[in-house]
């Protein structure tokens, strides 16, 4: 394995460990709200800062030393290595083309609706 693929895995496996741990503690946030077992738990700071860590490090480490997961990983990242980016220039005009398209496109569904809207209210009347 390469040094850079192998930073780049790690680097990865790291956020996706931070995510985790994020999510659990916004979980035992959001239940404590709901639930009272987990109010309670949730008063003990062991619980409620322990946990989310815990979770993201068992993550990082289960991913880390997996050799499944890094020989996934390995062709992962070899795969992106050969997809072709296009420049700056091209994404900026592609960008401009989708943001006319969807003015354009809005244009003509508002013009519908009020049109519609007008004989709707006039076979109302």
């Amino acid at each position: 394995m390469e040094k850079t693929n192998s930073k780049i895995m790690t680097l990865s496996f790291a956020i996706a460990g931070a995510l985790v741990g994020l999510t659990v503690h916004f979980l035992i946030k959001a239940f404590s709200g709901a639930f009272g077992f987990v109010a309670k738990l949730a008063d003990n700071d062991l619980f409620k800062h322990g946990l989310p860590v815990a979770t993201g490090i068992v993550l990082f480490a289960a991913l880390q030393f997996n050799p499944r997961v890094l020989a996934w990983g390995e062709e992962v990242v070899s795969e992106i290595r050969k997809v072709v980016w296009p420049s700056r220039k091209d994404t900026t005009a592609m960008t401009i083309v989708c943001v006319v398209m969807v003015l354009i496109s809005s244009v003509i569904i508002s013009s519908f609706d009020l049109i519609s809207g007008f004989f709707i209210n006039f076979l109302m009347k």
